[in-house]
């Protein structure tokens, strides 16, 4: 028999990340639901791409991501049912019956085997503690509505992701909570802190990954398979183009033949004509030289600067105390510390290691290192998508999962 794809549904699916290698595992993506406007439209241009693809009209996407034609003259090249797949709504109380229902019409009469997604993680982290209070915080009770789709479409099992803090929140009452919901809505729940690193992401990035399974097919946690990488973060910026501080380059060719890494991670493939959103942000002059202190310590001495080894005349903010690593190098020997959100306000905490350069990271060195294609591209202003990138999870790690969870599905 032929293997069927099986389908899922994404929740809080941000810009893709997790669906995207899902994707490519050869899972069947029914909806995704997602708040922000930006994201959606990322999603969207992204289910064109997968579209046309399968339908051998790449030409189309790739006209679309050169400026020739216009994202509705894309939208109406593939059917009206891949742009409604998207749908754009914050999850709620309010909006659930309505979310129910487009996934039904969308669904016809497949059955969702798989739920997958993780709410907004920031109510969970150490910095969203100290900026307010937790048990005030709607987000950190969002489990609860991502249990009402597992009710309602009572899927062979799930994947939640979040980040490590969600273990200890409020004494790790939340998750308990957690545990103790989906367990009585008929799911056994398994957890484990994994590292996007493990599974050839140039990145160290731990996230708490929630697998869950309808009790009377309980397969345990999977068997993720990892993957040891001899590549550096160098090793996916040296093919692109030269690029200064402000600099923005939207389609550029590459400046090297596509390297081992970037091929086997399908990052790069042979067949890429250009890469697109190599955009940079400007940098004022007290802050490159600061850039430049950075990279001194970090390249001579493999040292972190911290703020309090400035120069006083470098120094502009009054807060000496806390954040004293607010500027740091990436790595570019090794794998680069974890990527957040907080890229979409400033790029401080992410200075490229190329010294000639004396700039932050730029949108696609950005995707890159979170493991994003080349041909994956981010709707919205420069801010937009370093924050769809910063909240994303890993393709490559999304695939490893997903294949783990394929194979297991089969045993059903």
């Amino acid at each position: 028999m032929p293997k069927k794809n099986y389908t899922f549904i994404d929740l809080f699916a941000g810009a893709g990340g997790l669906s995207e290698g899902f994707i490519r595992a050869g899972f069947e993506p029914i909806a995704h639901i997602e708040m922000n406007k930006e994201a959606c439209d990322t999603l969207r241009t992204r289910s064109c791409y997968h579209y046309l693809r399968k339908h051998n009209q790449l030409d189309v996407y790739y006209n679309y991501l050169k400026g020739d034609i216009s994202q509705d003259m894309l939208y109406s090249c593939v059917p009206a049912e891949v742009i409604e797949s998207v749908i754009n709504v914050e999850i709620s109380d309010d909006t659930i019956a309505y979310s129910f229902q487009q996934i039904k019409k969308l669904s016809g009469k497949q059955k969702v085997d798989l739920i997958i997604g993780g709410p907004p993680c920031q109510a969970y982290s150490l910095l969203g503690r100290h900026n307010k209070k937790m048990e005030d915080d709607p987000r950190t009770l969002l489990y609860l509505q991502y249990g009402k789709f597992l009710k309602e479409f009572k899927p062979k099992g799930f994947v939640f992701e979040n980040v490590p803090g969600l273990l200890s929140a409020k004494k790790g009452e939340h998750f308990k909570n957690l545990q103790d919901y989906f367990g009585q809505l008929g799911y056994k729940v398994y957890f484990k802190m994994l590292d996007a690193s493990d599974y050839g992401v140039l990145q160290v990035r731990k996230r708490l990954i929630i697998v869950g399974w309808k009790k009377k097919n309980d397969y345990g946690y999977p068997d993720f398979q990892k993957k040891v990488t001899p590549f550096v973060v160098n090793d996916i910026l040296d093919d692109l183009p030269i690029l200064k501080a402000g600099d923005a380059k939207a389609v550029a060719k590459y400046t090297k033949p596509v390297n081992d890494y970037l091929q086997e991670s399908d990052i790069r493939t042979v067949e890429e004509p250009f890469v697109t959103q190599n955009i940079s942000r400007p940098v004022n002059v007290n802050d490159a030289s600061i850039y430049a202190y950075a990279l001194n310590m970090w390249n001579k001495k493999h040292q972190r600067l911290k703020y309090t080894d400035l120069p006083m005349a470098l120094r502009s903010q009054k807060n000496e105390k806390s954040f004293l690593d607010r500027f740091k190098v990436v790595d570019g020997e090794g794998k680069a510390h974890t990527l957040v959100a907080h890229l979409a306000k400033d790029g401080h905490y992410y200075i490229h290691p190329n010294k000639k350069y004396c700039r932050s990271i730029s949108v696609r060195e950005a995707a890159r290192m979170q493991s994003f294609p080349d041909n994956f591209y981010f709707e919205g202003s420069r801010s937009a998508m370093f924050k769809q990138i910063g909240n994303a999870v890993p393709p490559l790690m999304a695939k490893s999962i997903a294949e783990s969870i394929n194979k297991l599905l089969w045993q059903i």
